[in-house]
């Protein structure tokens, strides 16, 4: 590869980033009056409630039922197993993030974590590590985004993705990838790893799902503010931070204000 070539990737990363900032300010200040984070943040509100309703359908008529019957028919500790393996494999990608977040220590830990799983672990079906002492950090590439100093920007809600943001939108495509179907050539066998780990993820939230429906006043609007909140928090090292948001009513420090 020639040198400048090798100078054109992080000058088009930079680009990139600046380009979702710029896009998710616009949003933002395109809002205005009083309201929740999540009403300063939702521009495009409308579209993304017809967005919410038809993925609500899909889920109501598909992904609910299946799942269902997937907790019902499939023993427990299969379950867990399976749980297992796909968090193991988020694990490897967690690990990557947050040597990409600068974040050495835990990154090592988290690779560790890992490397005990897949070996000790039957591929991460057992969960060793935990009951080692060794935590979980899951990282993304969108938080990673932000620990680059990208704003959130917009929420927005994708077809059968779900909730999101400016900043999460481009992330997730490499997001998705953190997949075994990755390593799969057979498209049947790439189709059959995606269908069950969205299965048992929908799964694993079925509960919650039902205490949800039973309280939320108004589910997106109690989703979106949710997400955005998680979304504004992670952990360093050993404590866990808040970093901003990126709207003109935040402050430059988010320690200013306390």
């Amino acid at each position: 590869m020639s040198g400048a070539a090798a100078l054109s990737r992080p000058r088009w990363s930079r680009l990139l980033l600046a380009g979702l900032l710029v896009l998710g300010l616009t949003a933002c200040a395109s809002t205005k009056g009083p309201g929740s984070p999540g009403q300063k943040l939702d521009p495009w509100e409308s579209w993304n409630r017809k967005v919410f309703n038809f993925n609500e359908s899909v889920d109501e008529a598909v992904l609910k039922p299946v799942a269902t019957a997937y907790s019902e028919v499939v023993p427990s500790p299969v379950r867990q197993g399976v749980d297992n393996f796909f968090g193991n494999v988020g694990d490897a990608w967690s690990a990557v993030n947050l040597f990409l977040q600068g974040r050495f220590k835990i990154g090592v830990q988290q690779t560790m974590r890992f490397a005990v799983n897949s070996t000790l672990g039957f591929a991460g079906v057992l969960d060793i590590a935990s009951e080692a002492g060794l935590e979980r950090h899951s990282e993304d590439l969108g938080k990673t985004f932000g620990r680059w100093g990208t704003g959130t920007g917009a929420y927005v809600v994708w077809p059968f993705f779900g909730p999101s943001s400016v900043r999460d939108s481009f992330a997730l495509p490499f997001d998705r990838l953190a997949s075994p179907a990755l390593v799969l050539e057979g498209g049947n066998s790439k189709a059959a790893i995606i269908a069950l780990q969205t299965i048992n993820a929908r799964a694993n939230f079925l509960r919650a799902g039902e205490m949800l429906d039973g309280i939320a006043l108004d589910k997106y609007t109690f989703i979106r503010d949710a997400y955005l909140t998680k979304r504004r928090s992670f952990e360093d090292d050993d404590e866990e931070d808040d970093y901003e948001v990126l709207t003109p009513e935040t402050p430059a420090n988010p320690q200013a204000d306390r």
